[in-house]
């Protein structure tokens, strides 16, 4: 006690009162530096989040989802795949290694696209839009027909479709139109026109083709930067409206829509033809059925012997719940809620509104088309073929997803705090590596000290 009371007179001086030089340290010691208003209503919108609502959740969400769905999708491709390759006299691992090609492809074409700043995807907009309906308008002409639809262009030793690359290119020119016009879309001439002019002339290209699950993953994406927008709702309602009757005039009334017709009828009717069009989802359910839990254990599915049409691409998560069970699937579909989350997150967050509607667009394309795939296997929907991002065997698709997250974390890493964050966090790294590579080099030092003392004893 003696100590203490003579170090606090002794600051005090001789008058008693606190001298110049232990003011300012007694006011940082007692009181806390505040926070700017912003980080605090930040902070307060969300206490119960404590460090997970940081500045850098979002980045961190996106990179680990699409990480383990990644990971997901390249073994269960390789499990699924086996038998059919056997049997077609290729390798077991021949759908593998493509699909893990088109990883190794999409892996640095996702890094470059985080880092490039925003600016340049407002600048990629457009021509990224008309390279986009180029390649669109080449596919009813030269386009490769498979399983009923043409929507595959074959350039010499590479096959892919442009619809992929479409979705990308379309939802970035709605985020550069829309954000650019964002105070002019009250008015109804200002907000059709960019959906007649760009969602319009995609859809019906690849209408044009006879791709439903596209065209309807279009709409969805479209449907998602108008409502982030602001355009007005009558707008919004009635463009759903009229994409709906378009897309079932176009397939359903006319005579090219007659199977899907069928299809449509054996979901939400009575399904008599159990090997024909109610084959596929009555051996998807029966895949879902028998793993149960945890799982028939994985690669020990018994669909995928050639029971299950496309068990490795449109019906994959069929063979997640059969081989990984219940828990399995409830990972897959938590993953991508964790996807939509963070994206929500950048577009709640982020002051730009070009970075805003494209997030809402890209969003609504992803994890839009997994909700579609997931109630398609398990008999909600009708089957459209439609494959499940990120985890689907399929190059184009794969390819331009992990593009599409790409642009998506380059914006997690532009929300306001989320750079400095990023870069401070880096140095901690950088320091921590450069402490314990000290601490291993003394400890070399050390040894060899003692071993030379050791020697020199002897």
């Amino acid at each position: 006690m003696a100590v203490t009371t003579g170090t606090r007179r002794g600051s005090q001086g001789s008058s008693g009162r606190p001298s110049k030089g232990a003011s300012a340290p007694r006011a940082s010691q007692g009181r806390a530096p505040r926070k700017p208003a912003a980080t605090q209503r930040r902070g307060s919108e969300r206490p119960w989040l404590g460090q997970w609502n940081s500045t850098v959740t979002s980045y961190f969400l996106l990179v680990g989802a699409t990480g383990m769905l990644l990971v997901i999708g390249l073994v269960m491709v390789l499990s699924s795949s086996t038998v059919t390759s056997i049997a077609a006299g290729d390798s077991p691992f021949a759908a593998f290694l493509v699909q893990a090609r088109f990883a190794l492809i999409g892996l640095p074409l996702m890094l470059v696209a985080s880092r490039l700043p925003v600016r340049w995807y407002k600048r990629l907009a457009w021509p990224a839009m008309i390279v986009a309906l180029g390649l669109l308008v080449a596919v009813p002409f030269v386009g490769k027909l498979v399983n009923g639809n043409r929507n595959w262009l074959v350039l010499g030793p590479i096959q892919f479709q442009p619809s992929e690359l479409a979705k990308l290119a379309l939802a970035i020119w709605l985020g550069a139109v829309l954000g650019r016009k964002q105070h002019l879309l009250g008015s109804w001439g200002q907000a059709v026109v960019p959906g007649v002019l760009g969602l319009g002339a995609v859809l019906g290209l690849v209408m044009a083709g006879h791709d439903l699950g596209t065209a309807l993953i279009l709409a969805a994406l479209g449907l998602g930067a108008y409502w982030v927008s602001g355009a007005p709702a009558a707008m919004l309602g009635l463009g759903a409206v009229s994409a709906a009757l378009f897309v079932g005039w176009t397939f359903i009334v006319n005579q090219n829509g007659s199977d899907r017709l069928t299809r449509i009828l054996a979901t939400y009717g009575s399904c008599t033809d159990e090997q024909g069009e109610c084959y596929q989802s009555i051996h998807g359910m029966y895949g879902l059925g028998t793993g149960g839990l945890f799982g028939v254990g994985l690669g020990a599915s018994r669909e995928k012997w050639k029971y299950l049409p496309e068990a490795h691409n449109d019906f994959i998560y069929s063979v997640i719940g059969e081989e990984l069970g219940l828990l399995g699937t409830l990972l897959v579909l938590a993953l991508f809620a964790v996807l939509g989350i963070a994206m929500a997150r950048v577009v709640r967050r982020h002051p730009d509104p070009f970075v805003k509607i494209t997030t809402a667009a890209i969003g609504c394309w992803i994890v839009g088309q997994a909700f579609v795939n997931i109630g398609v296997v398990i008999g909600v929907l009708p089957v459209i073929g439609v494959p499940l991002p990120l985890v689907s065997a399929g190059g184009s698709a794969l390819v331009t997803t992990m593009v599409a997250l790409g642009v998506v974390i380059s914006f997690a890493r532009s929300e306001p705090g989320a750079a400095e964050a990023l870069a401070a966090r880096r140095s901690v790294v950088k320091r921590s590596v450069a402490v314990l590579a000290r601490r291993s080099g003394r400890r070399a030092d050390g040894g060899g000290a003692r071993r030379r003392g050791g020697d020199g004893g002897r």
